[in-house]
């Protein structure tokens, strides 16, 4: 088996697979790329067996084959080379790899590509097709609220609900909670899915910035996403998500208005000289003035900030994980957020002023209990 192709476009189509493999002690081969040729295509695949994805691009060649590739090995090569034809000798017995670019020649040790995992195929699928952008937007704007804990397997990816009205994607960790919903994109049936954290990184960072469509196809088990040249498939998590309409609270009878960005900025500094354990800020609401403070006893650091804003209510005394709050006004868009309470001991909403009319985002924040200094 033999071809040649250039070196910044196999290296580019390996970039975008590569997250997918897995540095396995029990299974060697997942450290490779699959590399199948038929009729001058080649196909790169990778996997961890929870996720898989395949890339493909033409290259030069009379003959098909496949073999499974050193991923590591095969990547730190490539990144060293200049932009130029290389051209890529497999034996078909052994599976020794010779790699000639320019002057150099370098061999390495494949595996039988036959060995290698099969890459799962659509089966008993219902399908929804979803414009890039809106893919795009909808995993930024809920995977940093997605849960690290994996004693609660539910929490750690994305909950999407397909409905024929609209779609909706939950990310919480019981922390903090976001939600997006899009009234543009809608499916034939009603469902929903838990899409891993993992598999949902990786399809990021595989959206083109054009914002062509993407089909997805989804089953009991797993979901197939399908964009020019790439697939991606993934386990579903198998788990129940908790009721997170039960968690947002309905009635919010105090509404602030700030600018967004001022607000942001203002908590990054505050929240350095915040406790380096709980990040905890402090938000006292009188009229319309907001009151940022943070205090670190055991340094005898503290901050005090004052912002004008738009406020209804009572006054009000609230302590927020600043972190949390930064993370959530980092990831809205738009001039003014609005953050709506009702007391100190339940959740706060932080809302875009402005939406885009198709677009619906709600992100909540828990309190945390304030110590009672002035």
């Amino acid at each position: 088996m033999r071809f040649i192709v250039s070196t910044s476009t196999l290296l580019k189509h390996l970039q975008t697979v590569n997250g997918a493999s897995s540095s396995s002690t029990v299974l060697p081969i997942l450290e490779n790329f699959l590399f199948e040729i038929k009729e001058g295509n080649l196909t790169i695949s990778a996997t961890d067996l929870q996720t898989s994805m395949t890339t493909s691009l033409p290259v030069e060649s009379k003959e098909g084959g496949k073999v499974a590739v050193p991923a590591r090995i095969l990547l730190d090569t490539l990144k060293t080379l200049p932009d130029q034809p290389i051209s890529f000798n497999i034996d078909d017995s052994s599976f020794i790899i010779e790699i000639s670019a320019g002057d150099g020649k370098y061999k390495l040790s494949g595996e039988n590509g036959d060995d290698f995992p099969k890459i799962p195929v659509v089966d008993n699928a219902s399908s929804v097709n979803l414009p890039a952008s809106v893919l795009t937007e909808a995993i930024t704007k809920t995977i940093f609220a997605v849960s690290n804990d994996e004693l609660r397997p539910a929490m750690t990816g994305v909950f999407c609900q397909l409905s024929d009205q609209h779609i909706t994607f939950v990310a919480t960790d019981a922390h903090k909670l976001v939600r997006y919903r899009r009234k543009d994109s809608k499916a034939d049936k009603t469902t929903s899915f838990i899409l891993p954290k993992k598999a949902l990184t990786l399809l990021k960072a595989a959206l083109p910035s054009s914002d062509i469509n993407v089909s997805v196809d989804y089953n009991a088990t797993s979901a197939f996403f399908k964009f020019e040249n790439i697939n991606l498939v993934c386990r579903l998590i198998d788990e129940r998500y908790p009721d997170y309409e039960a968690v947002i609270p309905a009635n919010n009878p105090n509404k602030l208005i700030i600018d967004r960005a001022l607000f942001l900025n203002t908590l990054r500094r505050v929240v350095i000289f915040a406790n380096k354990t709980t990040h905890q800020v402090r938000l006292k609401i009188n009229g319309s003035e907001l009151n940022i403070s943070s205090e670190d006893l055991d340094f005898a650091n503290e901050a005090h900030e004052r912002l004008s804003c738009q406020y209804e209510g009572e006054d009000l005394e609230i302590g927020f994980n600043a972190r949390f709050l930064i993370e959530m006004l980092s990831n809205l868009s738009g001039e003014e957020v609005t953050l709506e309470l009702s007391t100190p001991n339940r959740a706060g909403l932080l809302i875009p002023q402005t939406n885009d009319e198709n677009e619906d985002v709600l992100m909540l924040v828990m309190p945390v209990m304030l110590n009672n200094y002035n």
